[in-house]
């Protein structure tokens, strides 16, 4: 099934059931007045929305037209935000560009970080940021919404406490990353708000395309217009979901409604190189930084330059027919001054 939150004012939101062809919706207050409700109790809701959600599409209910624009992220605010590495290809990349040796056990032991879970951005509001010299980036990724976890969870069982499957845009500020990483103590400033799709989806909802608790589809990303990235989720994937899932709950317990991210998804060219635009044949970026990275690894130094204000970033993902599985992240970047 596909769950959505409607932006009704609220801190969050309205809980709703979306058709799979995302055109209508239909209320689910009466079963669960919020995204984070109906995870809290998830063994007897989901049973309840998953039979609004079959007379949803099988047109025993009429529903109302959803629309993408009213939709907040799925969860407007969670307990939990911590962003992974899955795409190992990413971080290698980072280290070639400046020269650094790609430690072992970055192939074994996942990279992980706890981002900022108190506010959230709608899907389609736009990236307010104070200041373009700050180097505003995309970052499109997978992120998987969890049940309870128990503390030191294996990744199979981690597998079977995934929810709910989305899609999401961290927002980066990479001129601010490296003096914050220069004091030792991680991520804060350079990591704002960042946004999800609009629809959440079940696991099983999604197929085949979900396998081992990897997504095996496209994700799209577009900048202005333009195909940026064209990167296969389901390839190139040296952690799945469920393993950035165990990590996280290595040490503690996670509750309902955490959400564990996939890091920026990235491929690897064909011929085993750093990967090539979408515009020559390659699967192209799911980030500027990336571009970047390459650029300087066969340039010795960047050209393409970060997000200014105006600029626009669509992020969607389809299946084999064509439909949006999630809906689409769309944002400007807009000067927070302004």
């Amino acid at each position: 099934m596909k769950l959505a939150t409607l932006n009704d004012g609220s801190r969050d939101g309205k809980l709703v059931v979306v058709s799979r062809d995302l055109v209508h919706y239909a209320a689910a207050a009466h079963i669960a007045q919020t995204m984070q409700a109906a995870l809290d109790n998830w063994e007897t809701i989901a049973p309840r929305l998953q039979t609004l959600s079959d007379a949803l599409n099988s047109g025993e209910i009429g529903g109302e037209p959803f629309d993408q624009e009213a939709a907040h992220s799925p969860l407007p605010r969670a307990f939990q935000w911590a962003d992974g590495s899955a795409y190992v290809n990413h971080v290698a990349l980072v280290r070639q560009a400046r020269g650094a040796e790609m430690p072992e056990s970055f192939w074994t032991d996942p990279l992980m970080y706890q981002g900022g879970s108190d506010d959230f951005l709608p899907p389609r509001a736009p990236i307010r940021i104070p200041d373009e010299s700050w180097g505003i980036d995309m970052e499109a990724e997978i992120a998987v919404v969890t049940g309870d976890v128990p503390m030191g969870i294996d990744e199979a069982g981690a597998a079977g406490l995934i929810r709910l499957v989305m899609l999401v845009n961290d927002v980066s500020l990479r001129n601010l990353i490296p003096g914050e990483l220069a004091k030792g103590f991680g991520f804060f400033q350079s990591k704002p708000s960042s946004a999800f799709s609009p629809v959440a989806v079940t696991p099983d909802e999604l197929g085949d395309a979900w396998k081992d608790s990897v997504l095996h589809r496209v994700i799209e990303v577009d900048l202005n217009g333009a195909p940026l990235g064209r990167a296969d989720a389901g390839t190139d994937a040296t952690f799945s979901l469920a393993r950035l899932v165990s990590h996280a709950a290595k040490s503690r317990n996670l509750k309902a409604g955490a959400i564990v991210g996939s890091g920026t998804i990235s491929n690897r060219d064909a011929d085993g190189g750093p990967g090539r635009p979408v515009a020559d044949g390659g699967r192209g970026y799911s980030c500027l930084a990336e571009i970047r990275m390459v650029e300087t690894i066969l340039n010795d130094k960047p050209s393409t330059p970060f997000m200014r204000f105006g600029d626009r970033v669509r992020i969607e993902m389809h299946d084999d027919d064509g439909a949006s599985i999630f809906g689409r992240i769309d944002q400007i970047v807009e000067d927070s001054n302004g």
